[in-house]
C-alpha cells in the first residue's frame, strides 16, 4: 500500500514539475528550461543525499549514468513527436507505452506477481492514462508513421528509465539519481553551449539562445512534457524573465523530488504497479492548471482522474 501511495504522490509531483516547466518555457527556450531544471535538481539531490545516506557503488552509478542518457533521448523524441502531432493521439500513446513497457518487464522478466484485483487495477490505470492524457479540442488527424514511431520511442525511453533505476541496489540511496541528473545536466549544458557558439558565429549575442523560438514545449529532465499547454501551441507567459528562471529552478527541484518518490516506491513495491501509477503524471499538471490558471478540465479528463483514483486503490490492496 505504501509503495502505491508513493507512486501516486510521485506522479502528482511529476505533473507539478511539468506545470512549472511549462510556465518557464513561455519565456525561455525548452532546452534552457531543461538544462536549468537538471542543474537545480542535481543540487537538490546532492543536498538531501547525506541526510538519507547510501553506498556509492560503481554499478549503481553506471545505471544512473545510463538512465541520464536515456532521459535525454526521451526528451528529444518527445519534442519531435509533439512537433509533428497530432498531440491528442501521440500524447496518450507516449504515456501508455511508458507504462506498458516497464509493466511487462516487471511481470514477464522480474516475475512480479499480483492478485487478480491487481491486474484489474493495472488495466484500469492504463485506461485512466489514456483519458487523463487526452487533449480535447484538437482536430483529429491520422498520425504519420514517423510521429507514431517517435511517440513509441519516447514512451519506451521513459519506461526504460524506470527499468534502469529499478536495477540499482536497495542501499544506494539517491546515488543513482544523482549520477543520472549529473549526466542530464552535462548533456543539456553542452547543447545550450553549442547553440550559444553557433549564435555568436552568426553574429548574434550568446544570450539570444535563451529566448523562446517557435512553439514553447515545457519539459522536465525525465522526458515528460507539459502537454496541457502545448495543445494551444504556446505556454502561459509569465510576467518577467527573472520569474521564468525561478520557475525553471523550481521545476528541477520538483522533478528531483518526484524521482526520489519513484525510487522509494520501486524499492518497496513492484515495478509493474509503480510504472502504471507513475504514468498518471498528467493528472498533476491538469489539477494545477485548473487551480492556478483556472483552466477548464474536460469531462473525459475528470473521468480519467476518477479512474486513476480507483486504480490506485485497487493496486494499493493488491
Amino acid at each position: 500500500m505504501l509503495s502505491a501511495a508513493l507512486a501516486v504522490l510521485g506522479a502528482l509531483v511529476y505533473g507539478a514539475a511539468d506545470f512549472l516547466g511549462g510556465l518557464a518555457a513561455g519565456r525561455l527556450r525548452s532546452i534552457v528550461v531543461t538544462a536549468v531544471a537538471a542543474a537545480s535538481g542535481l543540487v537538490a539531490l546532492g543536498l538531501v543525499h547525506p541526510l538519507i545516506g547510501g553506498a556509492w557503488r560503481t554499478a549503481d552509478l553506471a545505471w544512473g549514468v545510463l538512465g541520464g542518457l536515456v532521459s535525454v533521448v526521451a526528451i528529444a523524441l518527445l519534442y519531435g513527436c509533439l512537433a509533428i502531432g497530432p498531440m491528442s493521439i501521440l500524447s496518450p500513446l507516449t504515456a501508455v507505452v511508458s507504462a506498458v513497457a516497464p509493466m511487462l518487464w516487471g511481470l514477464l522478466v522480474k516475475g512480479d506477481a499480483l492478485a487478480p484485483i491487481g491486474y484489474a487495477g493495472l488495466a484500469l490505470a492504463l485506461i485512466a492514462v489514456v483519458l487523463v492524457g487526452f487533449i480535447p479540442g484538437e482536430k483529429i488527424v491520422r498520425p504519420s508513421t514517423r510521429g507514431l514511431a517517435m511517440a513509441v520511442g519516447a514512451g519506451l525511453s521513459i519506461g526504460a528509465f524506470l527499468i534502469i533505476i529499478d536495477q540499482t541496489s536497495g542501499d544506494s540511496g539517491l546515488a543513482p539519481l544523482i549520477a543520472s541528473r549529473a549526466t542530464s545536466t552535462v548533456v543539456t549544458a553542452v547543447v545550450v553551449g553549442a547553440l550559444a557558439v553557433a549564435a555568436m558565429r552568426r553574429g548574434a549575442a550568446a544570450r539570444s539562445v535563451l529566448a523562446v523560438s517557435g512553439p514553447p514545449l515545457g519539459a522536465t529532465p525525465s522526458g515528460r512534457a507539459d502537454l496541457e499547454h502545448t495543445a494551444s501551441g504556446s505556454a502561459p507567459v509569465v510576467s518577467s524573465l527573472a520569474r521564468a528562471w525561478w520557475l525553471a529552478v523550481a521545476c528541477g527541484v520538483a522533478d528531483a523530488a518526484a524521482n526520489a518518490l519513484m525510487l522509494l516506491a520501486l524499492r518497496g513495491g513492484d515495478l509493474a504497479v509503480v510504472s502504471a501509477l507513475t504514468a498518471l503524471y498528467p493528472a498533476g499538471t491538469i489539477l494545477l492548471a485548473a487551480l492556478v490558471l483556472h483552466e477548464r478540465v474536460a469531462v473525459v479528463q475528470w473521468i480519467g482522474l476518477g479512474l486513476a483514483l480507483s486504480a490506485g486503490g485497487l493496486l494499493a490492496i493488491a
